[in-house]
């Protein structure tokens, strides 16, 4: 290999390693700013929490969200039905009413079917690792102090 074909190759996967570099940092960024929904807010509370309750905190609530799928997906076609309704040529304003109520209730019974889950985890755990989660909890709602002026 020549040293002019060897340096084009170094120069190309440099500038690759930066773009890769770039959307890894820019990744990072948006999941570190973007707002929690609650139904992620669990999860990310449990950090706090010891090695083995956080696994098992973790799998409890990956079994509720297996165990809704059907619902998580009713949901999906409810707000593809919306979408869909949206544009049409004329607007049903009932039908798209529906369609979003739909989305809403799935939304709904996907979050309670979680929140139970999280719950009855909950009941398991003593009082110190209860503290811990409600100590993650509070940090994670508490409202973060504005930065413009």
């Amino acid at each position: 290999m020549t040293e002019a074909r060897f340096r084009t190759i170094v120069i190309a996967l440099l500038v690759l390693n930066i773009f890769v570099i770039s959307a890894l940092a820019g990744a990072a960024f948006t999941w570190l700013t973007e707002r929690a929904t609650p139904a992620n807010l669990l999860p990310l509370a449990a950090e706090h929490l010891p090695a083995p309750q956080r696994a098992a905190f973790q799998r409890a609530l990956a079994d509720a969200r297996r165990a809704g799928r059907d619902i998580r997906l009713e949901a999906q076609q409810a707000k593809i039905d919306a979408a869909s309704l949206i544009g049409q040529q004329t607007l049903d304003p009932a039908a798209l009413n529906a369609a979003l109520a739909k989305a809403r209730q799935d939304d709904f019974a996907m979050r309670e079917k979680i929140e139970t889950r999280a719950v009855e985890f909950v009941a398991t755990l003593p009082l110190e690792a209860r503290r811990l989660l409600a100590d993650g909890l509070i940090q994670r709602l508490a409202p973060k102090p504005s930065t413009t002026k």
